[in-house]
């Protein structure tokens, strides 16, 4: 006898995780329509519910005025614990088909679903639950009403099945509910691809700290919406960019979009999330095709009205160029064309280097027509140019180095730079900015930079000792022996010849601009 309960048991428990398998609890789902679709003129789908009613429950169908246009009943398929999915179809006129309104009254309120306009190959609708949420799932996309909800029993159906979900937007904003995406942040392939005609934002599900985001806005994550919004810039702000750019001799070949994260409460309250050291995609149009050497992409500070270099690759796509902007926060974003050459910098070794950096905003001559390439660099001078080529917000940070005061001007690069551990001072805490940067500590400032961008390649003491072994003055390396053999690794030093490396020389201008390219092609930053 208990030999037979024991079997009886593992038979049910089995069943169980099977069951748990095939078909998870959703926690958040309370009773309500998805997977809508219509095909071959009938309208087709399933019913949740956590609170189980009736086989046979009725479904009406109404047409958008509200006028009935049919019925039809449930059937239960299988239970999940407390709560069971129910199946249902129903056949008519594809006019009215393709734009019903359905109604299920078995339960103590209304609940309803819309099949949205769709065509005969099988578009499938999510509709709404317990009075929330929408959008028509189709596959692996989800087009979102101008209102912006999402059906969270949708968004979740299609993150079970695909890495890349898209969210097709009909307005400029994506609100979309955090408790969808509690099962996918600690998967690195799981990826939201938010779009409409304005741009795209591609919103990695691990960025997202939800715990974090719900309690700092004082709600929970089944309350808390992650908001996602691609707006045009305004008119006013158009009008400053295209005066910027004027004043840089420079032309606009990008639309101007507004992009925002950030989290939002039930009562509406809201705040910016913050990505940490997390470069997020997002891509603009152009309005012409670009030439990469001459072209970035920007970001707008309406404080400053200025513009500001920010990691971009450029494309076409569908015979459309366009923009593809790296970055850890958000704003307002563009592109700009310049073709700036310097006269004392013609003929140099670096050229190339000094011209596609000046392009791009993130070097300046030291008069509009030199850049005076073999005069030295000062730690801030070498500071400002990391910070700017990692397109780091200068608001954000600050440091304590008892050399550096509020009123400097690098005072704000270097609280970015040590914000993002690009930068250390001396044991005196003093950061010695006016000092001249050695090859040593410029080589560890930009592999530091590699690092917080995410492509810093891991060398161990094997390969150190063999990438530093050709240089004999190796052993003139003071403290910086695994930055620079990462930096050789990474292809962003050279020797000064075949065999030095001169760890204690004085960095030139032109040195640092070439390294500061190599950094951005080795983060995959620019082409």
């Amino acid at each position: 006898m208990k030999s037979a309960v024991v079997k009886k048991t593992a038979q049910v428990t089995v069943m169980m995780l099977i069951i748990s398998v095939l078909m998870p609890v959703l926690a958040f789902a309370a009773t309500g329509f998805s997977n809508l679709t219509y095909k071959n003129n009938s309208v087709s789908g399933t019913v949740y519910s956590d609170t189980p009613f009736t086989e046979g429950a009725q479904i009406n169908f109404y047409d958008p005025s509200g006028n009935l246009v049919g019925t039809t009943t449930t059937s239960a398929t299988y239970n999940v614990y407390d709560g069971v999915y129910y199946n249902y179809s129903f056949s008519g006129s594809p006019d009215v088909l393709r734009q019903t309104y359905l109604d299920l009254k078995e339960v103590s309120s209304s609940v309803y679903g819309r099949v949205y306009d769709s065509t005969s190959s099988g578009n499938s609708g999510g509709g709404g639950g317990g009075g929330g949420g929408g959008g028509i799932a189709n596959g692996s996309s989800i087009t979102v009403s101008s209102d912006g909800t999402i059906d969270a029993y949708a968004l979740k159906n299609a993150l079970d099945q695909y890495d890349l979900v898209e969210l097709k937007l009909s307005g400029d904003v994506a609100l979309i509910p955090a408790k969808a995406l509690v099962d996918y942040v600690s998967d690195k392939n799981k990826k939201l691809k938010i779009s409409n005609d304005k741009g795209t934002y591609t919103l990695p599900l691990h960025v997202l700290a939800l715990e974090d985001i719900a309690t700092k806005l004082s709600t929970t994550v089944d309350d808390l919406i992650i908001k996602v919004g691609i707006a045009a810039a305004s008119e006013a702000d158009v009008s400053d960019i295209n005066t910027a750019a004027s004043s840089l001799s420079a032309t606009v070949i990008g639309n101007a979009v507004d992009f925002t994260l950030a989290g939002q409460a039930p009562d509406g309250t809201s705040q910016a999330i913050d990505l940490g050291s997390n470069y997020i995609s997002r891509t603009i149009p152009l309005t012409k095709e670009a030439n990469s050497s001459q072209s970035t992409a920007v970001v707008y500070d309406p404080t400053t009205k200025k513009l500001s270099f920010v990691p971009s690759l450029f494309s076409t796509e569908d015979g459309t160029g366009v923009a593809e902007i790296k970055r850890n926060s958000n704003s307002i974003y563009t592109a700009i064309e310049l073709n700036k050459s310097f006269a004392d910098s013609k003929g140099h070794w670096a050229q190339s280097y000094i011209d596609l950096l000046a392009n791009k905003l993130v070097i300046d001559g030291v008069t509009d027509t030199s850049f005076e390439p073999e005069r030295n660099i000062t730690r801030a001078e070498f500071a400002a140019l990391v910070v700017r080529a990692l397109g780091l917000d200068q608001s954000v940070g600050s440091s304590s180095f008892k050399d550096v005061s509020s009123s400097d001007w690098f005072s704000s690069v270097v609280g970015a730079a040590v914000n993002a551990k690009i930068i250390d001072g001396y044991e005196d805490n003093t950061f010695r900015p006016n000092q001249p940067i050695n090859r040593e500590e410029l080589a560890a400032m930009v592999v530091r930079a590699l690092s917080y961008a995410g492509a810093k390649p891991e060398v161990d003491a094997s390969q150190q000792s063999s990438l530093l072994a050709k240089f004999t003055d190796a052993g003139k390396i003071v403290w910086a022996q695994n930055e620079l053999a990462v930096a050789v690794q990474a292809g962003i030093v050279d020797g000064v010849t075949d065999t030095t490396i001169s760890p204690n020389t004085q960095a030139t201008r032109a040195q640092s601009a070439t390294m500061l390219k190599r950094l951005l092609t080795a983060a995959n930053f620019i082409n």
